[in-house]
């Protein structure tokens, strides 16, 4: 009788990767370098038993190989991971609140920006009460008065607005505001003298954006950004999201910039 031979049928890579959270958090934790067999068993909270058919299927794959009891991946496994490493974090900032995400008007974000959206990590989405609307507001504002600058775009200044912006240049925080045409014209033709000695502060810097603001408000300071985006359809419902984690304060930095370069410094009201 002759012998039958047991050959390896190989998975598509997508099973590989995916089908498996212990698969894809060893090939997450590989991207940084080499491990031993034991830092990642402790690292993934597991046991060698469980955690060696997950590794033999992606050494068999050629996504990782072995030198002694450390684990490395291949050139094949860098390649992969790279891209990848990116497409699951920004489905981790979704994954948070997708029905949140999906019903919002995201044309504000400049396109390099949206591609990016993974650096904003895992945000927490804040739905005030009506009669707290404002008071989202004020927590914001107190830490960042703590904070050494504040910066802000904004289509609306809530009645609160002037004299929050007062109390961080009581702190000696540095403000930078860009409002839109519409907000600037009012807020002069108001006469509001709470804002013009804004305007002439050493502490503020306001500028006027030559476009359309699509969106409600966004800000961030030291620690945290805050964005409240307009609903799909264009609406407005008081829900925002706040993102507190170094990388979305880079990205909250690129924001900034990027309005400002559209944007005319306010020397007088």
């Amino acid at each position: 009788m002759g012998l039958k031979i047991m050959q390896f049928t190989k998975k598509p890579l997508l099973d590989v990767i995916f089908a498996s959270d212990k698969r894809k958090n060893v090939l997450l934790l590989l991207k940084s370098g080499p491990k031993e067999m034991g830092f990642i068993l402790n690292y993934l909270n597991t046991s060698r038993q469980a955690l060696l058919p997950q590794i033999r299927i992606l050494e068999e794959h050629h996504l990782i190989d072995k030198q002694d009891d450390n684990y490395e991946l291949t050139d094949i496994g860098k390649l992969i991971v790279d891209e990848m490493a990116p497409l699951l974090s920004t489905l981790d900032v979704l994954d948070v609140d997708i029905d949140y995400w999906a019903t919002r008007n995201l044309d504000f974000i400049p396109p390099h920006l949206l591609k990016r959206i993974n650096e904003l990590g895992a945000c927490e989405r804040i739905t005030p009460s009506i009669s707290e609307m404002y008071e989202i507001h004020d927590k914001f504002y107190e830490i960042s008065r703590k904070s050494t600058s504040y910066f802000a775009i904004t289509a609306a200044f809530f009645p609160n607005s002037t004299k929050l912006l007062h109390e961080l240049v009581s702190n000696n925080v540095h403000i930078y505001v860009i409002m839109s045409n519409d907000l600037f014209d009012k807020q002069r033709t108001n006469n509001d003298t709470g804002f013009k000695e804004l305007v002439n502060s050493k502490f503020t810097h306001f500028f006027v954006y030559q476009e359309n603001i699509d969106f409600i408000s966004w800000m961030y300071n030291d620690y945290c950004i805050m964005m409240s985006p307009l609903r799909s359809d264009g609406g407005f419902d008081n829900k925002h999201f706040r993102c507190c984690n170094q990388n979305a304060l880079i990205w909250a930095r690129n924001f900034f910039e990027h309005y400002l370069n559209f944007s005319t410094p306010v020397t007088e009201m």
